[in-house]
């Protein structure tokens, strides 16, 4: 790169109004009595509007628990969760994209989008722009028609994250999205995500095992210990967000010694 010296993005005002993440105190159990087991926490963590926050560990560590708390698929054991001050609510406060598309098969590209705006509540009449506008967005122009079993298994994940952006939630969230895909559609789809979260303003937050993809596409990462999960590392990163070649990004010293930075981390934090 021309330049070592990166200033970290400052969060657009229109992501400023979309508010923040606040996970108080949060630790989680499941089962009860001599069975019940602590999965996570506690852990305690102000998330900025607009950030790109990527939960990183060893499987088992608890970082899937905590999405499914912030996007309020269930509730804490003890602590809060707070987006823009009040609860999640699911389907209203966040966007969510797992590890499989979950794609609806009998409906098409563009029916999947639609059945997310009308969730919505998207007028009908300003759908089908909508609905172009975002898959335009994630690469998949003039693919509405097509059956979902028509499309590779990287552009299927692509509907997924274009049904997650359909409603304008606060919240972003993707639970190890490009695990079961091969390395190189991988980095594209790692390469879209980055751009999206960047372009939407949204607050986002990303789990992965990979210190790579930690270091690639956070602007913040959170390295969980072993379970129970707690916080071992929090570090913000200063890697530029946008405006620089996804390529020329990973080959940088920057990036190298990021990645080894988390990586390291992960390592110890699972002994």
């Amino acid at each position: 790169m021309r330049s070592t010296r990166w200033d970290c993005p400052v969060p657009s005002p229109e992501a400023d109004r979309r508010g923040g993440l606040r996970i108080a105190n949060v630790a989680h159990r499941y089962g009860s009595g001599a069975d019940a087991v602590t999965a996570l926490g506690p852990v305690d963590l102000d998330v900025e509007p607009g950030a790109f926050l990527v939960l990183v560990g060893a499987s088992g560590c608890g970082k899937s628990t905590l999405l499914r708390l912030i996007a309020g698929f269930e509730s804490p054991s003890e602590g809060q969760v707070h987006v823009g001050g009040a609860a999640p609510t699911p389907g209203v406060t966040s966007g969510v994209v797992f590890q499989q598309p979950r794609l609806f098969p009998w409906r098409s590209v563009g029916g999947n989008i639609d059945l997310a705006l009308k969730y919505a509540k998207v007028p009908r009449d300003l759908r089908p722009e909508r609905r172009a506008a975002i898959l335009e967005r994630v690469g998949l122009e003039g693919t509405a028609s097509r059956k979902i079993w028509e499309i590779s298994g990287g552009q299927q994940q692509r509907v997924a994250i274009a049904r997650a952006l359909a409603a304008e939630t606060p919240l972003f969230l993707l639970d190890e999205p490009f695990a079961a895909l091969d390395a190189l559609t991988r980095e594209r789809l790692q390469d879209d995500v980055r751009q999206v979260s960047a372009e939407s303003g949204r607050t986002t937050v990303f789990v992965t095992h990979s210190a790579e993809e930690a270091a690639f596409l956070g602007s913040r990462i959170v390295v969980l210990t072993r379970r129970p999960g707690k916080v071992a590392l929090d570090l913000p990163s200063e890697l530029p967000r946008t405006g620089v070649d996804a390529d020329e990004l990973r080959r940088s010293p920057e990036f190298l010694k990021l990645r080894n930075e988390v990586g390291e981390a992960v390592r110890a934090a699972a002994a």
